[in-house]
């Protein structure tokens, strides 16, 4: 039963890595604009909401996967950051991740309730978050030097880079003609 759960674990912990940065992707797409407007059908933002709810569902099942593979986890390891006798930066950065990824998904519900400024810089927490996901899979994936698990890490990231280097130049276009 444990090769189930750490296959389950690995499994899970990629599927959750892609749905991640497929949020995160969703919210570049959805919050940019087009000739100085802002494209929003409905559906994206709902397609964002489900991705981030499945990314975090995903990684709740990679944890109690982590913890029942008889992987040598306590149930102290999966809940505390740092405190993990094995894997130590690997562990703390998945689960820094984690909980980064728990207020970006529970603040979007009640967004009304936060100040625009607030409420943006909490959701930006997704991009560390998925900094810190990348290393963890990277420094503690038994896949991590596989060549399919390398193209899909490099593909993940150009594909997050690149709305997000959009994004960037974008500000830095208008703060310039701004001045």
């Amino acid at each position: 039963m444990s090769d189930v759960l750490w296959f389950l674990t690995r499994s899970s912990g990629i599927v959750a890595m892609i749905l991640i940065a497929a949020a995160i992707i969703n919210g570049f797409v959805y919050s940019g604009r087009e000739g100085g407007r802002r494209i929003r059908p409905d559906w994206w933002v709902d397609l964002h909401r489900g991705l981030g709810g499945y990314a975090l569902i995903f990684t709740v099942f990679h944890l109690l996967t982590a913890y029942g593979a008889d992987l040598g986890y306590r149930v102290i390891d999966i809940i505390i950051p740092g405190v993990s006798k094995q894997w130590t930066t690997a562990v703390t950065l998945g689960l820094l991740a984690f909980y980064a990824m728990l207020i970006t998904v529970f603040t979007t519900w009640p967004k009304r309730r936060f100040r625009s400024r607030i409420w943006h810089a909490i959701h930006l927490l997704s991009l560390p978050a998925a900094i810190a996901i990348g290393v963890h899979g990277w420094q503690m994936g038994t896949d991590s030097r596989t060549g399919w698990y390398i193209a899909l890490m490099a593909i993940l990231t150009g594909l997050v880079m690149y709305p997000a280097g959009l994004r960037i130049s974008g500000l830095i276009r208008s703060r310039q003609s701004g001045n």
